[in-house]
């Protein structure tokens, strides 16, 4: 009896012993975070160094700030980069995007198209797209127009610590989506705060990658 006794509380033991304990648990759980974490901010950075400048169907600019009807500095030099590209030919239409933020009474898209406009670029090739009030919704919006006119060719025109996310929300609603990211934006020439905003990218795209594997996109008809 007590032989059995010894026998089970010695199995009892090596269970026990055979599990992994919170710590370990905690420490593989980290361990993974840190890894999803660093393979994005590889791809962040790699991404934002590649100009992609090709004919397209149109050239894409992300929306930033406006203030009081005028682009703020980083939407401006998102606007010349897009007015650069118009200009050497690589598209025959500029799409703008952004919405209105609180106590705005104009949108960034139109802010954007009115800029344009203003440069020689004429009305009928600047498109406003001012649904969206972040990345995915003013890509979806894109897409489901470009769907409209039969077009797919898109060439994404933002800040270079923007380009893979924007690129990757590009393609989930199915668009054929290159990247020419701006080459004297504001927040580049601010290497701490540039960094702020890699280190920020890193966050987002694990978010990004989840929401792709769990409502991936294929057809915009199939988000109506």
């Amino acid at each position: 009896m007590r032989a059995d006794r010894r026998v089970g509380g010695r199995a009892e033991s090596f269970h026990r012993s055979s599990l992994p304990s919170f710590r370990q648990v905690f420490g593989w759980i980290l361990l993974g975070a840190a890894t999803v974490y660093t393979a994005a901010l590889v791809m962040v950075l790699i991404v934002s160094q590649q100009d992609q400048r090709r004919p397209v169907d149109a050239i894409v600019v992300l929306g930033a700030a406006q203030y009081n009807g005028r682009p703020s500095p980083v939407l401006r030099a998102r606007l010349n980069h897009a007015l650069h590209l118009y200009r050497e030919g690589h598209a025959p239409r500029i799409i703008v995007t952004g919405g209105m933020g609180r106590g705005d009474t104009t949108s960034e898209a139109t802010v954007g198209r009115r800029f344009l406009v203003s440069h020689g670029v004429s009305s009928e090739a600047v498109i406003v797209q001012a649904q969206g009030r972040s990345t995915q919704a003013s890509m979806t919006a894109v897409g489901e127009w470009l769907e409209h006119e039969r077009l797919n060719r898109v060439l994404l025109v933002s800040d270079p610590f923007h380009m893979f996310r924007l690129r990757m929300e590009a393609r989930r609603t199915n668009l054929e989506a290159y990247t020419s990211p701006t080459e004297d934006s504001p927040i580049s020439d601010n290497p701490v705060l540039e960094l702020r905003y890699l280190f920020a990218e890193g966050f987002k795209i694990p978010v990004a990658w989840f929401r792709a594997a769990v409502s991936p996109l294929t057809s915009h008809s199939q988000s109506l």
